[in-house]
Parts: C-alpha cells; sequence; structure tokens
C-alpha cells in the first residue's frame, strides 16, 4: 500500500481533498450525543478531519503514510499521528470514530481485529463510521489492496451494533462506484 500511496499522494490529495461529503458527515453527525473526541482513521488528505475540527469536535487524525501526515500538519490538524489502524491501541477514548474508505485496505484476516480495536478505543455507547466500496471483492485493483463488502459481510467482522447502513454513489466527479456507508455503535460495558 505505502509505494502506492508515497507514488500518488499529490494526486490523491488533490482527487479527495473538495470532494462533497456533506450527506455522510450528516449520517455519522446526527448519531453523535455531542463534539467531543472523534478518531479519524487513515485521513488521507485531511478534508473530514478538517471538517470536524472546525465545528468544533477534538480530532485525533491517524494516517500509516507520512505523506499524508505530513500534509495534515500543513493543514493545521492539530493531532495528527503516522499511525496505522492495525496498530492503534486507545482504550476508551474517543466519542466517534471516522474511518471513510480506509478500512477498506485492509485484508479480511485483519479485519475482525482491527474492529476490535476500533471498539476499545470507543468510550461506551461511542459511534463509529465506516465506508466501504459495495460488493464481494478481495484482491488488488489498481495497484491498491481492496476489501469490498456488503451490509450482510459487514457483520462478520464486528460484534458492535448496527445501527444503520446507506449504498451511496461516489462523491468524486467521473466515478460510477457504489459505497457502503455503515454507523456502529459500541455496546455499553
Amino acid at each position: 500500500m505505502s509505494d502506492y500511496y508515497h507514488s500518488h499522494s499529490q494526486e490523491f490529495i488533490q482527487d479527495t481533498l473538495k470532494a462533497d461529503m456533506s450527506f455522510q458527515y450528516h449520517f455519522f453527525e446526527k448519531y453523535l450525543e455531542n463534539k467531543g473526541k472523534i478518531l479519524d482513521i487513515g485521513f488521507g488528505s485531511g478534508r473530514d478531519s478538517l471538517y470536524f475540527q472546525e465545528k468544533g469536535y477534538e480530532v485525533y487524525a491517524i494516517d500509516p503514510e507520512e505523506e499524508f501526515v505530513q500534509h495534515g500538519k500543513e493543514l493545521g490538524l492539530k493531532n495528527v499521528y503516522l499511525l496505522s489502524a492495525q496498530d492503534m491501541d486507545y482504550k476508551e477514548m474517543f466519542d466517534g470514530i471516522w474511518a471513510c474508505a480506509s478500512l477498506l485496505h485492509i485484508p479480511s484476516k485483519e479485519l475482525k481485529n482491527v474492529f476490535t480495536k476500533c471498539e476499545e478505543a470507543l468510550k461506551d455507547s461511542g459511534i463509529m463510521y465506516v465506508s466501504f466500496k459495495y460488493g464481494n471483492f478481495e484482491g488488488k485493483r489498481n495497484g491498491r489492496f481492496y476489501l469490498d463488502l456488503t451490509e450482510e459481510a459487514i457483520q462478520k467482522y464486528t460484534n458492535m451494533e448496527i445501527l444503520g447502513t446507506v449504498i451511496t454513489m461516489d462523491v468524486r466527479p467521473n466515478r460510477n462506484e457504489k459505497w457502503l456507508n455503515v454507523i456502529l455503535r459500541k455496546n455499553r460495558g
């Protein structure tokens, strides 16, 4: 993965930074109970972290790519860390987790463990937004590894409660891909 984003980081930033995610933001925020702490996993261009930070949330942004971490700092993001979802070790710290088009790069054999780490990172009744390309595919496509999921398939990777799912079309111009958007809630401890 690193090779792809190392070579294409500027192209990726330009392609995603201005994408209109207002529908997805609303879908997530309507389940959040307060303007607390949000963890943005695989923040990439920094678009979403910047949005949440400007809305008054305390945002922690993690990404395994140095180019994105540097860009995030240049954007003015406050808590930016070079860290993969597989290596995070937060405990009951966040009111919400935003994982937009990031966990789809994790192989299925590792995904359940990553969802467990996400659940551990959330406070009781914390909310998580996650999105995957819609379908049943696992493998390389266009130089990157992808795991596409359906509403049924995601249930086998997490113990969190599914509060809502919605299928959307890609918000970027000239993209005709469907996306699975899911809201999960950590069960009270």
